[in-house]
């Protein structure tokens, strides 16, 4: 230690020992306010005062285009502040305490808006929407459109007319805030550029949760991780574009990670023309129809190690007819199903653990309850290239499933451990089964099914 530097810390003490308590007590400089130690300047020195009565959109305006221009970041005391189209600029930063600092829509447009900013932050502010709808310009009570970094961290965001958050072209984060009681969407992110989303607390929304959408195919980069997403309605019907906790739609590599998800009318982690998903280590319970979803022109999905109970089908990985193909399925848990859902469905119905149709593996999943089929590999002519291995299928009306439809291609199914209440192994066309059970006689399979080593009990 320098002498300098242990002199100091020495001597510092050796005084303070030396003065009485009423001495420091005067020596002490006066406690700083609070808006001095987060090197902020408070809304109160701007004439922006909580607790008005009266809508203060105009000088709050006034006040973030100066904190923009001198690059001070502002804390908002608490209280309520009634406020209509405050437009943020670049560089702005607000605060405020947490639970208590209330941004109030007074409606006409919108709450609050941005685009075209480098940086942005939001940190510890309540924003309401008093449910009341935006302007038909304005997609969110928080509009941000073209911010290169975006921060929205530990805020309560509630009844917002449309859509809670939305994010046009942003890059940035989405981290530990509270969203409940949206019209439309919890968060809704177009044409992301790399968004994190992450630790949030979304609940009884109206038509959903997370949702990731493109306008065109093309690399999207988003994570969603850790979230807590509940009870999300599907209020506009449908059979699927609403009602699900996280949604992705034509996004490129992107991870859907460690959520717990209850509650969905539709599905808890639905992508629809995905290629590159990751969908890993979620908890997903009580789905209200396909509680994971890879669909339509999707391409090489990783789903493993998630958790699936209650729903009117597990995991389902199709659309080989609108070009869906290429993904894995590993280390699941599937149990609890239900052969009704929220809509009439198609042949074969609701009820099936786990299902595949082209250039897919099956490999080291649990699938417990199942009304229809435990697991179960293409439907008519749509079928290619299919490993099923080393699953355990207890309880199912048919442990696996095979089509051996006309134009069916090829499946493997090898090493599996299945007890189902009418057939262990069963080859079908269009649903309809056809032959023995296949677990106990593999040598009847189909000319395009492989079956070997299986224990059916």
């Amino acid at each position: 230690m320098q002498r300098r530097r242990f002199l100091s810390r020495f001597g510092t003490v050796a005084l303070a020992s030396a003065v009485p308590g009423t001495a420091l007590a005067q020596m002490a400089p006066p406690p700083l306010a609070i808006s001095q130690l987060r090197g902020t300047r408070s809304a109160t020195d701007y004439g922006v005062v909580p607790g008005a009565i009266d809508n203060q959109s105009a000088r709050f305006q006034a006040m973030v285009d100066a904190a923009a221009r001198d690059g001070i970041p502002l804390f908002l005391p608490a209280g309520d502040y009634i406020l209509s189209n405050i437009t943020l600029r670049s560089g702005v930063t607000l605060s405020g305490v947490p639970g208590r600092t209330r941004l109030i829509y007074g409606g006409g447009g919108f709450l609050l808006h941005a685009e075209e900013a480098r940086t942005l932050t939001l940190e510890s502010l309540t924003l309401d929407g008093v449910n009341r709808r935006p302007a038909d310009y304005a997609e969110g009570l928080a509009d941000f459109r073209a911010v290169t970094d975006i921060r929205i961290d530990d805020c309560t965001i509630g009844g917002a007319g449309k859509h809670a958050i939305y994010l046009e072209r942003c890059s940035g984060r989405v981290r530990e805030n509270a969203i409940s009681g949206a019209r439309q969407f919890a968060i809704f992110a177009v044409e992301s550029k790399g968004i994190t989303i992450s630790d949030n607390v979304i609940e009884s929304c109206a038509n959903g949760g997370v949702v990731i959408h493109r306008w065109q195919q093309g690399r999207d980069g988003s994570i969603v991780t850790g979230n807590r997403i509940t009870n999300t309605g599907a209020a506009n019907g449908g059979t699927g574009q609403w009602g699900n906790a996280i949604n992705l739609f034509r996004t490129d590599d992107t991870i859907v990670a460690n959520n717990m998800i209850s509650g969905s009318a539709f599905s808890a982690i639905r992508g629809n023309s995905t290629r590159g998903v990751q969908i890993i280590g979620n908890n997903c319970r009580s789905s209200g129809e396909t509680a994971i979803y890879a669909e339509f022109s999707f391409e090489n999905a990783v789903i493993a190690n998630n958790l699936v109970d209650g729903a009117a089908n597990g995991i389902s990985v199709t659309n080989f007819d609108h070009g869906g193909r290429a993904g894995t399925v590993s280390g699941n848990i599937v149990r609890n199903l239900v052969a009704t859902g929220p809509y009439v469905p198609d042949a074969p119905g609701f009820g099936t653990g786990i299902a595949v149709e082209a250039d897919a593996t099956v490999t080291g999943n649990i699938i417990e309850g199942a009304p229809l089929f435990g697991i179960n590999a293409g439907w008519g002519p749509f079928l290619r290239d299919v490993v099923i291995s080393a699953n355990t299928v207890r309880d199912a009306r048919y442990g696996i499933g095979v089509s051996a439809a006309e134009g069916a291609g090829r499946a493997l199914i090898r090493g599996n451990v299945v007890s189902a209440r009418e057939a262990a192994i069963v080859a079908h066309a269009w649903g309809e089964p056809l032959g023995p059970d296949l677990a106990r006689d593999p040598a009847a399979a189909p000319a395009n099914v492989t079956v070997a080593d299986n224990t059916a009990t």
